[in-house]
């Protein structure tokens, strides 16, 4: 994969904008481990290279399992998440597909028996984010930095 455009070079402000846009999603009401979860599967489905490759770490730093980001891309058939979490998985799935999903009742239904009417729109507000971050990577084809266990 090459590289398209350096859009951190390209545009700061941008950048900048989208970076200030992260850090208020960190002060709001989805535990760290969760938001984890949801980046990954949110760059799973939208096959982002760099954002899987940073929020891997992040997220068994938050105390993700191994074992969930192993069985994350087949989270309906797992028994390793709770309510919560395949809640926030739902939505995420629902609104990053929302062209083909329209973002289902079940799924909003699922939401907002887990979460509190806050918390659904936090949750939301990380979903567009890396949803945000995810479009900027892949588009641009950003690529993900190798790290010495890579082999």
């Amino acid at each position: 994969m090459t590289e398209r455009l350096n859009y951190h070079q390209a545009s700061p402000k941008a950048v900048k904008a989208m970076l200030a846009l992260e850090a208020e999603t960190h002060a709001l009401s989805i535990p760290l481990a969760l938001r984890e979860l949801v980046k990954m599967r949110v760059s799973q489905t939208n096959g982002c290279a760099f954002c899987l490759n940073m929020h891997a770490p992040e997220a068994r730093g938050a105390g993700v399992s191994q074992q969930k980001l192993d069985v994350l891309a087949a989270w309906r058939e797992s028994p390793a998440f709770n309510a919560r979490e395949r809640a926030a998985l739902g939505w995420a799935e629902a609104l990053t597909r929302i062209e083909a999903t329209g973002a289902p009742d079940a799924d909003y239904a699922a939401l907002t028996n887990a979460f509190t009417p806050q918390e659904c729109v936090d949750l939301t507000l990380v979903i567009n984010a890396i949803n945000a971050w995810n479009r900027f990577a892949v588009g641009f084809r950003a690529p993900h930095p190798l790290r010495s266990d890579a082999d």
